[in-house]
Order: structure tokens, then sequence, then C-alpha cells
């Protein structure tokens, strides 16, 4: 398993562990972001503070500290 902010700009990927609190953890899932759901990786800002992914046809940027609570796997 490796954190979704150690993976590369376009690897895809399947969520295996959502390890952040209850109140990110329900917003990760409003935006599609849950166990089992693919991602694709798409950019990472300057410093990997932020990350762009898609989840289905939604683009979302996330902190690099919301991405490190994201267990994948590549697929």
């Amino acid at each position: 398993m490796k954190k979704l902010s150690k993976c590369a700009i376009g690897e895809k990927l399947k969520v295996t562990k959502l390890n952040a609190d209850s109140a990110l953890k329900q917003r990760l899932i409003s935006f599609g972001i849950m166990k089992e759901a693919i991602i694709e990786i798409l950019e990472y800002s300057p410093g990997k503070s932020t990350i762009e992914i898609k989840v289905g046809k939604m683009r979302i940027a996330l902190r690099g500290k919301e991405a490190d609570m994201i267990e994948v796997e590549v697929i």
C-alpha cells in the first residue's frame, strides 16, 4: 500500500483505506473518494503542497496532508 501523495502523475489507483477523522472522511466520501474508488493523478503543485486528482468525471484538488491520509494501490 502507498499513500496517494507518493504516487506519480498519470497513475491510476484504487483506494484501499481512508485514515481521516470523521469530518474529513465524510467530505472525501461526498467527492466520491471512498474504498474501491478509482483515482487518477493529474498534477502536483510546486512543492507537492496540492494534488489534482480525477475521480469519475470530477477533478478535485486535495491538500498534501489530506492526500497522505488516503492509502491506494496501483491498478
